[in-house]
């Protein structure tokens, strides 16, 4: 999708800027999951922002779902309220700093996330994109914001996907960089066709992704063994699926993990009960992070703990389920009607440690 805009934030960067730390400190004292992190470790957070379009008109799609013209009214101070909340929701991640990889889906183009790296404070820091417009017939993509100086990426690419249906899907991102000088380390960004049609019929879509996923794992494993590999992203499934089973083939066991195996950090939590998505009165845990055992040795120069995955909550992402009991992600739409929240998604997080 091509869009753009003259339009610029309401307040600027600058601005927001200078109260930066302040809004730091109310952001972690606001969430429990706010947790501390050592010098030189990094931290990954993953985040499906909930059809975050720009509001313009889209010659290349005159029916186009979101924009100043569509039903649902998606004016350029909701699009401007959005961002800045997206802006938020990165920093109390971060704790102390912003994460230093931030993967994301459900965006529409580059543009969007440009809007969240220059237009508001995250301006400050170093911050890059790798994004590539895709084939999805909703037109919308995954991407990965980096930090160029925690994260010095030496290159990206994107691999099409083919499902049984023959509708198009989001292509999968595969990006490498050095961490902090000390590693290399791939990451694979990716957003799983969903259930749309039933859970038995749309299996096939998942099912073809997650193989491609493995498919593309086993490629830099086979050249490199010990290589440092993360995948994350919205799987539209949960940890204990065939999806993640036979589709990805990741290991639930999290103990002595060969180096050139994919292992399953979410089942933990899923098993506990844990989710960040709502649906129907129930939790599910759909946003996940998966390792080549090498990252779970602790001898190496970087790695990570079983517990270093976990889902952020904070009480400005959730509202009353009215319907049910407890509380659900405040959604930015709920249905043709505007909720103002962020996303119907929490975000996930994963910490990689400084080994040595």
């Amino acid at each position: 999708m091509h869009t753009g805009s003259r339009y610029t934030l309401t307040l600027s960067a600058g601005f927001f800027a200078a109260l930066l730390p302040c809004f730091l400190a109310g952001c972690i004292a606001a969430s429990a999951q706010a947790r501390p992190r050592a010098a030189g470790d990094l931290r990954l957070m993953f985040y499906n922002l909930e059809n975050f379009f720009s509001p313009s008109a889209d010659s290349l799609n005159p029916q186009k779902e979101f924009s100043e013209s569509s039903p649902r009214r998606w004016t350029w101070n909701r699009f401007t309220k959005k961002t800045n909340d997206i802006f938020k929701v990165i920093v109390a991640v971060g704790g102390a700093t912003p994460p230093d990889l931030v993967g994301v889906c459900e965006v529409e183009n580059r543009f969007v996330l440009n809007r969240i790296i220059y237009e508001t404070p995250l301006a400050k820091f170093p911050y890059g994109v790798v994004h590539h417009d895709s084939p999805d017939a909703r037109g919308i993509d995954v991407g990965l914001i980096y930090n160029k100086e925690t994260f010095q990426l030496l290159g990206s690419k994107f691999i099409r996907v083919n499902i049984p249906s023959g509708r198009a899907t989001r292509e999968l991102l595969l990006a490498k960089g050095v961490v902090n000088e000390l590693d290399t380390l791939h990451v694979m960004v990716c957003h799983l066709p969903s259930k749309y049609g039933g859970e038995l019929a749309s299996e096939g879509g998942r099912m073809a992704a997650a193989a491609a996923l493995r498919k593309l794992a086993d490629s830099i494993l086979a050249a490199s063994p010990n290589a440092n590999l993360i995948i994350m992203g919205d799987f539209n499934d949960t940890p204990d699926s065939r999806c993640i089973s036979e589709g990805l083939g990741a290991s639930q066991n999290l103990n002595g993990a060969a180096p050139d195996s994919l292992y399953n950090l979410a089942l933990p939590l899923h098993n506990a009960g844990g989710g960040s998505l709502k649906f129907q009165g129930k939790w599910e845990l759909i946003d996940m992070f998966f390792v080549s055992g090498n990252l779970l040795n602790k001898n190496s120069p970087i790695y990570c703990l079983p517990t270093g995955y976990y889902i952020f909550s904070a009480p400005f992402l959730l509202e009353p389920d009215e319907t049910y009991t407890g509380d659900k992600p405040r959604r930015t739409y709920n249905g043709f009607r505007y909720a103002g929240g962020v996303s119907d998604h929490l975000p996930a997080v994963l910490d990689v440690k400084k080994g040595y």
